[in-house]
């Protein structure tokens, strides 16, 4: 482990050095950043068919992207063997309004209630994760990229549809979590 290196990284350390890739992409190869169509492209290369989505070349399109998507891979794998677990500091309100929901096990990064093996082999953690999972990436796929590839890099470039986009996505986030969440959770 390292010691004295922060982890979880400061946001004020993150977030430009995250901001510092696009412009870094674009100036030393033309590149733009996202992470949905690394997706598209691993699916073209492993399961060749002929779904026009699909039907693209992944060779001359999307290599350095694919190994872009094994770097972040390979540095989150990384991460877990040298930095030290992450310990979240969840506000009082936000555990008592999760206890309200009917979440109970808090000590993860993400609630036990709702993402375990044993969750995923029940109607709530079926729709949770595998309906959910679609709706992500169909939403991805229809709004021509992913969350990533929107608000950092089409923010970036000052695109307009990247703005509807990341409003629809947050709008979509709050509807979740206020609308269908407590319903799961019943």
């Amino acid at each position: 482990m390292f010691s004295g290196f922060p982890h979880p990284l400061p946001w004020y350390v993150a977030g430009p050095l995250i901001g510092l890739v696009v412009p870094t992409l674009l100036l030393l190869g033309n590149k733009s950043f996202g992470i949905s169509s690394n997706f598209r492209h691993l699916c073209a290369a492993l399961v060749p068919c002929r779904i026009e989505f699909f039907g693209h070349d992944w060779k001359r399109l999307g290599s350095w992207n694919l190994v872009f998507l094994l770097g972040i891979f390979a540095g989150g794998a990384l991460a877990s063997v040298v930095a030290p677990p992450v310990r979240l500091n969840l506000s009082a309100e936000t555990v008592s309004a999760l206890q309200q929901l009917g979440l109970r096990d808090l000590t993860g990064l993400v609630p036990h209630e709702l993402f375990s093996w044993s969750t995923l082999l029940t109607l709530k953690g079926f729709v949770s994760m595998v309906v959910g999972g679609f709706l992500v990436g169909f939403g991805a796929a229809y709004a021509g990229g992913c969350t990533s590839g929107h608000a950092i890099a089409g923010l970036a470039d000052l695109q307009l549809p990247s703005l509807l986009a990341v409003c629809g996505f947050f709008a979509g986030g709050l509807a979740t979590t206020h609308l269908l969440l407590p319903f799961l959770l019943r």
